[in-house]
């Protein structure tokens, strides 16, 4: 089965979880996140073309900053129900939708924000290499490594995600998505 079958029949699969979730939020949200459902953001994907990435919102409407690519995160900004959205990696549900389009894969390099991206073009050599392949919801270098939010974290996080683009296969993309599930769960993946 090829990669682009086995993205679809699994967001396919997932449609109904979606759903599921977005009523749930919906009834939630008033109390612990209110404001809009969804957070849309244009991102850089394969070979540099933009598209808009769906994520459940877990920042507040109001007071949005200007975080640059070497700067820490805006957690104060972080409403009560978006911390578990975070927590449990929830947030990133509706990029399954991206996946469905075309725009993104399940796995692959994480997509970036196109200011940031140009930042780590012009710090980090050989960051190309990761516009190459679709982005995806969950990646290789987001199980092994967590989180970045500066340039130095960047040059890690570009030689996991070089490691994935240069290794990608069934049996890399298998166990990014058990690590993934590991994750949502709770449970510290093996690696």
């Amino acid at each position: 089965m090829s990669k682009r079958a086995a993205d679809i029949l699994i967001s396919l699969a997932c449609l109904p979880l979606l759903l599921g979730i977005c009523c749930v939020l919906l009834c939630l949200n008033p109390f612990g996140n209110p404001g809009r459902l969804f957070f849309l953001q244009q991102r850089c994907g394969r070979n540099r073309q933009g598209f808009t990435m769906i994520k459940f919102r877990t920042m507040t409407c109001s007071g949005a900053g200007c975080r640059g690519a070497d700067d820490p995160l805006e957690t104060s900004r972080i409403t009560p129900l978006g911390h578990w959205m975070r927590d449990t990696k929830l947030d990133e549900l509706p990029q399954i939708l991206n996946v469905l389009m075309g725009q993104m894969s399940l796995i692959g390099p994480r997509p970036e924000i196109f200011s940031f991206a140009e930042t780590y073009r012009q710090a980090i050599p050989g960051y190309g290499i990761r516009e190459t392949v679709k982005p995806g919801m969950s990646g290789y270098a987001q199980v092994t490594q967590g989180y970045t939010d500066c340039i130095e974290k960047a040059r890690e996080k570009l030689e996991l995600d070089a490691h994935y683009v240069r290794n990608m296969g069934w049996r890399l993309d298998l166990f990014v998505l058990v690590a993934t599930i590991k994750i949502v769960f709770g449970w510290p993946p093996r690696l």
